[in-house]
């Protein structure tokens, strides 16, 4: 696998034939449009469909007498018990899939010519391992807050999807090692984001404890982002740079 960005024989562009450039550029100019209207029709008939639409989930009630006692005690101080447990959701979700990612990105790391100033095998490793170890971390205090680990919140739905591309990405084996850590890249600024939304969270519920433990979490996460950034950087400037002439 090569980290090049080659010139090839690439046709999606229309300029490579100008004679049929022209002639779509006229037929697109001159053609009648099949019924009356613009936009708005479209525009209209999306906010129907999202009026009625259904939501894309719930979080489970409480299964544990320790569970419902929690959500009531967080209730009693203001906080939504449901919102905390659903972005607890959220997270758990996404360090599965963020372990998963790393272990695609290990076999991109194996298969392509090393990139300038890294990452070495042990750099994704130890990153692999701290995903894996914040997703431990996240199933225990769910359970210890009498919550289900294994139930998909409403949010742990919608980042599923949201990863969906970064997953095909990382799986594409057409993907080289820079590519995928720009997919990585992407994961890793919503996992910074979304650990110090959770840390005011477990702090605005009177979980100060579980906040440490986040805390320490998101700044392993910031040394990630901090490395992945400047992998990134640091392939695409020596790509693009002028050959040294010996």
């Amino acid at each position: 696998m090569k980290n090049v960005t080659e010139m090839g024989k690439n046709r999606t562009g229309i300029d490579l034939s100008p004679i049929d450039k022209k002639l779509l550029m006229d037929g697109a100019a001159n053609t009648v449009p099949t019924s009356d209207g613009d936009e708005s029709a479209i525009d209209e008939t999306r906010v129907e469909y999202a009026a009625r639409g259904a939501s894309i989930g719930s979080v489970p009630p409480p299964a544990t007498i320790k569970g419902a006692a929690g959500a009531v005690r967080d209730m009693a101080k203001g906080a939504n018990a449901n919102v905390f447990i659903d972005k607890l959701g959220e997270r758990l979700a996404f360090e599965r899939t963020g372990t998963r990612l790393y272990g695609a990105l290990l076999s991109k790391l194996d298969a392509a010519s090393p990139l300038p100033a890294g990452p070495e095998r042990e750099d994704l490793e130890q990153i692999q391992r701290e995903e894996q170890a914040h997703f431990e971390m996240l199933r225990e205090v769910m359970l210890s807050l009498g919550a289900d680990p294994t139930a998909i919140t409403p949010s742990a739905d919608v980042t599923a999807v949201t990863s969906m591309g970064l997953i095909q990405v990382l799986g594409d084996p057409r993907m080289n090692l820079k590519q995928s850590l720009e997919a990585i890249l992407v994961a890793e600024l919503v996992d910074n984001d979304c650990w110090s939304t959770l840390i005011e969270l477990a702090r605005a519920g009177g979980h100060d404890a579980i906040a440490t433990r986040f805390v320490r979490a998101l700044e392993e996460e910031e040394v990630h982002l901090a490395n992945v950034r400047t992998w990134v950087r640091n392939a695409t400037i020596a790509e693009g740079a002028p050959a040294k002439r010996g």
